[in-house]
């Protein structure tokens, strides 16, 4: 990609954003627009078209929440939302993780972490680390009303697939999956590729969602990567 990184910063204190543009300008990312609550981030976003938004959770007017599924409607061409948090596995993080957020910060992220982090996402990876994914799906994860539906979508995967999807939500990575199940890292790749497809998912983040909320892993269920 040889086009400038554009950000777009939604937070209510000054010092956030200004701390943060002048982190992101001196690794040449641009931002191209800030906000102080939801509703001018959710504007903004339509204005400017960023690549990655950085959300706050708690915004006056509207949160962050809130603003992240007015933002990820499914359209083409949308941005990927990194949630800013001052508090380790928030329950808002979950929820905005759900609406389709790509990870999460917390807001005294490192200089070398944030920048990692934005580019990160910008290519289409999620951001958070499966270990951590996995305790906070296990922390917030509730099987809902339409868990039967998305049972329902589980059966347009071959049995290889749930397996993947079930070794994945316990936090393995890919190439812990592939000397779990004997393949080669680039085939897991594609298994992996083709379930985000079939179950229409943005990243890894929101398979380990599916997996809990669907019960196909179950909080108690405490394989790991070891």
């Amino acid at each position: 990609m040889t086009e400038p990184l554009r950000v777009l910063l939604a937070d209510d204190q000054t010092l956030v954003r200004t701390g943060f543009r002048l982190i992101l300008g001196a690794d040449g990312i641009d931002v191209v627009a800030e906000a102080v609550n939801g509703a001018e981030a959710v504007e903004a976003v339509r204005r400017t078209r960023p690549d990655v938004v950085l959300m706050d959770v708690r915004m006056p007017e509207m949160d962050g929440l809130e603003a992240t599924r007015r933002i990820l409607t499914g359209a083409p061409g949308e941005p990927r939302v990194i949630i800013l948090t001052t508090f380790d596995l928030d329950r808002y993080v979950y929820a905005a993780l759900s609406a389709g957020a790509s990870g999460f910060l917390l807001k005294d992220v490192t200089p070398e972490q944030l920048t990692a982090a934005v580019r990160t996402v910008r290519t289409g990876d999620a951001l958070l680390a499966p270990a951590i994914t996995r305790r906070l799906v296990q922390r917030f994860a509730k099987r809902g009303d339409d868990a039967d539906a998305l049972h329902r979508d589980l059966a347009s995967l071959t049995p290889r697939e749930v397996e993947v999807l079930g070794l994945l939500a316990r936090g393995l990575s890919n190439a812990e999956l592939a000397a779990r199940l004997h393949l080669a890292e680039t085939t897991v790749k594609t298994h992996v590729a083709r379930i985000l497809a079939k179950l229409g998912l943005r990243d890894r983040v929101q398979a380990v969602i599916v997996a809990y909320e669907t019960g196909l892993v179950s909080a108690g269920d405490r394989e790991a990567a070891e």
